[in-house]
């Protein structure tokens, strides 16, 4: 594969090549699906200019990931399931050699000026650009991880750390991709900052990614303030409470499979 300066580079419409900085932790053969997921959001938000203007933004989207994702060509297809003009579900699938893997839903809503009422958000995260670099790559191999720059709040412990990560890779070959597609395309990151067990031990892989905003990130930089939690029968779940350098956005949740290897 030859060297590339993104994630993805469009080969038509709706269709897509990923590129080796898009190689996942758990297999270097298959897609990290952090990137993907921002794509997603990317046709969702083409697919919205393409019908006309409106003032909706994106407040929850969920990802079920239903198969493998390789390092290969794949769609994406966006239809609106609940349109309106204040209210709108909007569906994208993802396919690759003709079958569905990953299944993706957003819904669109309203905005109007709240700024009287607003209130409730945690504390924000100290900024990244005060703290001192960091590497997942001790933990993790793959493209995406080798990509990412990482700023460490806090010393991971197992299962809680807060910390911030960007990266200098763009999410599409010569196409601009607006805030939201790129912020969305490192909240997947998260599962892997703050490891209860080693993955050289455990597989501890999302199965999907729900991500609910109360604010409209803006920046490259993500901060993640995360919790994993491992049960006793072989489900986990990792929690996430999303900032940008302005402060919290929203969280995430990703439910885990347990498997020891």
């Amino acid at each position: 594969m030859p060297a590339a300066s993104a994630y993805f580079v469009r080969t038509g419409p709706g269709r897509f090549r990923p590129t080796e900085h898009t190689g996942g932790a758990w297999s270097t053969a298959e897609q990290h699906i952090a990137p993907l997921t921002g794509l997603v959001v990317h046709e969702i938000d083409r697919r919205v200019r393409a019908s006309g203007p409106d003032d909706n933004v994106i407040a929850r989207l969920t990802y079920d990931i239903l198969g493998v994702v390789t390092i290969e060509e794949f769609d994406v297809a966006v239809e609106t399931v609940r349109p309106g003009r204040t209210i709108e579900l909007v569906e994208a699938i993802v396919t690759q050699h003709g079958r569905a893997v990953c299944r993706a839903r957003a819904w669109r809503l309203s905005t109007s000026d709240t700024r009287d009422v607003a209130g409730g958000q945690p504390e924000p995260l100290p900024g990244p650009g005060t703290l001192p670099p960091g590497s997942l790559a001790s933990t993790w191999p793959g493209g995406y991880i080798a990509g990412l720059d990482v700023r460490p709040a806090e010393p991971p412990r197992p299962g809680r750390t807060r910390t911030w990560v960007s990266t200098g890779i763009p999410l599409l070959a010569d196409e601009p991709v607006g805030d939201l597609a790129r912020f969305v395309g490192l909240v997947d990151t998260a599962n892997g900052i703050a490891v209860r067990q080693p993955p050289s031990a455990w597989l501890f892989p999302n199965v999907d990614l729900s991500i609910h905003l109360h604010r409209q990130p803006a920046g490259p930089w993500v901060g993640l303030d995360t919790t994993v939690v491992f049960g006793s029968d072989g489900i986990g779940l990792t929690t996430t409470t999303l900032h940008d350098e302005s402060g919290p956005v929203g969280r995430a949740e990703q439910a885990l499979t347990l498997r020891r290897l």
